[in-house]
């Protein structure tokens, strides 16, 4: 898939998305449908779609959320990780290699690369961070960046 059509599939979930979660005020519910057509949209290349969100209790720390996939960590802090990188930086990040990142925290050996992208609340705090996996290296790029990011921007805006 070259990056227009990438872009493409992506502005078209956005839309598949938001109609879906219009005037649904849960967001487990928001992330969860989120998490659905990301991965059946983009499967095999996603193996792994699904959000951490911060816990309120403790306030850097990211506890599982919803997700399609194999088992998840269930807790990981902030800084630790590539999901923890994520929250701490308050960015998206894109490792092409997460046996190489400093800290990977392997939930399943079979991820080869990866990106998350910080999920923020209408008021600006950080509310949670999407994980996308993939088995295969370098899965991801500038256009998976412009595209997870966009609807990132719309689950706490529905």
């Amino acid at each position: 898939m070259t990056p227009a059509e990438k872009l493409a599939r992506y502005e078209e979930l956005r839309k598949e998305i938001a109609a879906v979660i219009a005037g649904e005020p849960s967001e487990t519910a928001r992330y969860a449908t989120a998490a659905c057509l990301l991965a059946q949209a983009f499967a095999p290349r996603f193996f792994w779609t699904g959000f951490y969100v911060v816990d309120p209790e403790k306030g850097n720390e990211l506890v599982v959320g919803p997700y399609q996939g194999t088992l998840g960590c269930l807790r990981i802090p902030f800084g630790k990780g590539v999901c923890g990188a994520a929250a701490a930086r308050r960015e998206t990040v894109i490792v092409k290699d997460v046996h190489t990142f400093p800290g990977h925290i392997a939930c399943d050996s079979r991820s080869n690369s990866e990106i998350v992208v910080p999920v923020f609340g209408r008021d600006g705090t950080l509310k949670a961070v999407l994980d996308v996996d993939s088995t295969e290296l370098a899965a991801f790029d500038e256009a998976d960046r412009i595209g997870l990011e966009a609807i990132c921007r719309d689950l706490l805006t529905a």
